[in-house]
This record gives structure tokens, sequence and C-alpha cells, in this order.
């Protein structure tokens, strides 16, 4: 058995209620999609789906693969994808991804055992990817039993255990562990202790980067990093009086000499960003403008936009930063903060809770701030993140344009690629994309911070992927001393 340490409890396994990452990442080893986005570049690969066809641009036909089964043996038909998408978009089942469903898809109906029709409400780009959800079983709805056609199937749990077995009616590889025990440990410095004492195999993103040379002196533990697909990054506040001025934004961008952070705080594991995307992703324009370190071009911009020094002053302006209370974040906060100073601009930090750091800035009440996206597999989140629409309001402040930022071209490039099937297509329009927003520069692209694993040395297979998920458990295996 492998075990395997995680920071958060996990809560709830069925697809249609897993909201935090974990429960997300277990969710999908006992019940896959039609599709998967764990790949290597993000593209959305086929899964439970032999095949997916466009019928019209609002109606697409799946076929699924044969001789599919769920883990207790039961045949999986279309008749169960159906009631799994039906299940989520029904109000009785208050599915946290109703909301989703329901903006996408008139219905979802089997057509025989086989076929499942998807009758969508627009034109609809992510869809390919919007398949990967997990797929349950109609039959089978014990209450935290969830029956899937993963790889693994539910053993047991508990408050701070979960065990996974083999499920042997899987129909792709066959996974190398029989059996993975997902251990909740709360505090960074008790997980790296449970691995050094040998009580745990592996964990993964959950040791502090200020750590991992405690790791590297440990003779039996090794550390195996691989690119992500989180950006971590600068939002700025686009109505502030001083934030408004491109030239500001982009005179911040050059002040951030982030291959300095990258190696003496991130300790080298990260790489530069130049947008939303990594470079990996297929989607990923590096044709764009970018902010190598420049102090000397950053304070000629702050001239230029109105704030030279005044005679006999050392500062600029002042800024606010805020930041959660995690001393990882706020370091790195603190170096920014001496960087910015450099070129005249002060910047206050203040650092807070995360609950209380993320309510101000769904309330917009920030000038600066970092933060890490959501892993980004589908570019559609240009969407998300930067249309006018996407705006907070008062009746809505979950939206996630939070540094309101405006642009009506732009507007109009992510609102034609999100209902565009051609793939060449998107990824021209996305270029173009990434070309507006590096130059607008509405928030500063830091870096993706690598995913890590640490594990024993016993411990082989494991493979990592941008989106951090756990597929690289089914070729894991353990090993004698």
């Amino acid at each position: 058995m492998v075990v395997f340490v995680v920071e958060q409890k996990i809560r709830d396994i069925d697809p249609r209620f897993s909201l935090t990452s974990y429960d997300v990442k277990l969710s999908r080893l006992i019940a896959p999609g039609l599709t998967s986005v764990d790949t290597k570049n993000s593209e959305p690969r086929l899964e439970l789906a032999q095949s997916i066809h466009k019928i019209t641009d609002l109606k697409w036909r799946v076929l699924l693969r044969d001789n599919l089964r769920f883990s207790d043996g039961t045949v999986l038909t279309a008749h169960d994808v159906a009631f799994t998408f039906q299940s989520v978009m029904d109000p009785a089942t208050k599915s946290l991804y109703r909301k989703g469903f329901i903006d996408r898809f008139v219905s979802v109906k089997a057509i025989d055992d086989n076929q499942v029709e998807f009758h969508l409400k627009q034109p609809l780009a992510t869809l390919l990817s919007d398949l990967d959800f997990g797929i349950i079983s109609k039959n089978n709805m014990a209450q935290n039993h969830v029956i899937g056609a993963g790889p693994y199937q539910l053993e047991s749990r508990n408050q701070d255990v979960v065990v996974f077995q083999s499920n042997p009616y899987y129909y792709g590889q066959t996974p190398k562990t029989k059996k993975v025990m997902f251990r909740f440990v709360q505090d960074t410095n008790a997980r790296l202790l449970v691995l050094v004492g040998g009580d745990a195999d592996i964990t993964q993103n959950s040791v502090r980067l200020d750590l991992l040379s405690s790791v590297k002196m440990q003779s039996d533990l090794k550390i195996t990093s691989s690119n992500s697909s989180i950006l971590t990054y600068l939002m700025m506040n686009n109505h502030d009086p001083i934030l408004s001025n491109p030239k500001v934004r982009q005179a911040i961008a050059y002040s951030i000499d982030r291959k300095r952070i990258i190696q003496t705080k991130l300790h080298g594991y990260a790489s530069e960003a130049t947008g939303l995307l990594p470079a990996m992703h297929w989607a990923y324009n590096g044709n764009v403008a970018g902010y190598n370190y420049n102090p000397q071009l950053a304070q000629q911009l702050l001239d230029e936009a109105g704030y030279p020094y005044g005679e006999g002053k050392k500062l600029r302006f002042t800024l606010n930063y805020k930041t959660s209370s995690n001393p990882f974040r706020r370091s790195i906060a603190q170096v920014i903060a001496e960087q910015l100073q450099l070129v005249g601009i002060k910047v206050d930090i203040r650092s807070y809770e995360f609950g209380v750091f993320f309510d101000d800035i769904k309330q917009g009440n920030f000038q600066l701030a970092s933060m890490q996206t959501a892993t980004i597999t589908e570019p559609d989140y240009y969407y998300a993140y930067f249309h006018s629409e996407r705006i907070p309001t008062s009746k809505n402040p979950g939206l996630m344009n939070r540094w309101k930022y405006s642009n009506t071209k732009l507007d109009d490039l992510v609102s034609q690629a999100r209902q565009m099937s051609n793939r060449k297509q998107r990824i021209k329009l996305y270029g173009e994309v990434q070309q507006i927003l590096a130059t607008d520069l509405p928030i500063i692209p830091l870096w993706h911070e690598d995913n890590i694993a640490v594990s024993r040395l016993n411990i082989h297979g494991y493979q990592l992927l941008p989106n951090a998920r756990f597929y690289g458990l089914i070729s894991t295996y353990k090993s004698a001393l």
C-alpha cells in the first residue's frame, strides 16, 4: 500500500458535490469523465468516450467505449451518463455545478445504451473540457460510496483517512499499486516528519518551498518537480486613480525582479509567466510584450505617467498591498515591496487571515494584491478573468474580473473564442487576446510555481501533471528499501 499525505480533509468524492481541489482529484480516480484534461498540454483526451461528433453547432453525440464496467461489475451505459448530467441539472440534487450545467445544456439524453446526445444552449468551444466530469452509476447512490468506472474504488474512509483499492473492472491500465491510503495531516512540518519517519510514502504540493532544503538533506527522501498550470500573479485595481494608467502598471512590472525571487524565495521551482497560460499549454502564445527586470525603464515610464520625483522627495506615491497572513506569501510581498521602493513607489503591506483577505478582494477593496489562479486547463478562463461583463457587482460579487479591466476588443475576441469549436481558429483568437493583455497589463503575471512531489526513495513511477491531479498514481509502485 502507498500512503499519500494530503493537507486538506477529504469531504466529498461524489463528483457532483466535490468542491475542493483534493475532493475533485480523488473523485476522478473513482469516477472519470467522458474526457480528461489530465494531459501534459491540457488538451482534452477521450476517456470513457470512444468518439465525440458534432451533429450541428447545438447538438453533439458521444459514443462510449466498448465493455465499460463500474467497479461493482455492472455495465456502464449511456443511461448512466445521462443520469449523471441530469442529476446535476436537477435543482433537487443541489449540486454545486448546477448553474454551469444549465447555462450550457438544454438536455442530455441517452439515444441507446452506447450513445448519448448533448443539446447545447449555444455553440460551446469548451465542450470537450466540460465533459471531464465524473460519471457515476445511476443504480448505486449510497452516501459517500459513489460507484464509478475509474482505476480505483473506495474501500473505507473516516475523518482523516480515505483508502482506495484498485478496480478489477477498469478498462485501462491496471494500477501498479493495489491500495492507496490518503492521510490528512494538517501541519506542514508534521507532513514532512511522517515522510522522514516512514509512516507515509509521498505527498504533492504540500511541503513549503522553504523546507525543501531540509528535504534534500534526508537520505531516504527525494524531490520530483514538473511545470504546473497555476499562475501566481499581482492584481492591480484598474479603477484606482494611480493604477488606471497602463504606464504605471507596466512600470511596476519592470520593477519586479522575478528571476531573483524565483531563485531566492522559490528555490528555482517556478518558471516566469508571460500571461495566464503556461508555455506547455496548447493555446499558449509566447510572442507577447515581456517585462524583464528593468528599473531604469520603470522610472522613465513613471515620469511619463506624470509621477516624477518631487524636489527633495525620494518617493513618487504610496500603494497598499494586501496579501494573506501565510508567512511565505507575506515574505514574497515584502521582496516585491522592496523592489518597488527602488523606483520610488512606497508599498504598505497589509496581511490578513485568508477569509478576510478574500472578502476584500471580492469587494474590490485593494490597490495591489497577490493571489494564485485555479488550475488553468481551458483558455476560456480568459473570458472569466478579463471580460468586462465579469466585473463583480453587489448582486454577483463572485465574478472573477476583480481588477475591473475593460477592453471592448478583448470582449469581442473572448466571446468569439468560447463559441468556436475549430481549434486552429481558437488558437489564433487567444493568441491575439494574450498580446492585448500583455500590453494593457491589467494584472502582472509573475510565475508558474512547479508541482512538487516529495517521496521516499522506494516510491517509483509517479508522474506529475500540470493540473496536479493524481492520475500518476496508476503507474506508481513501492519497492523494498
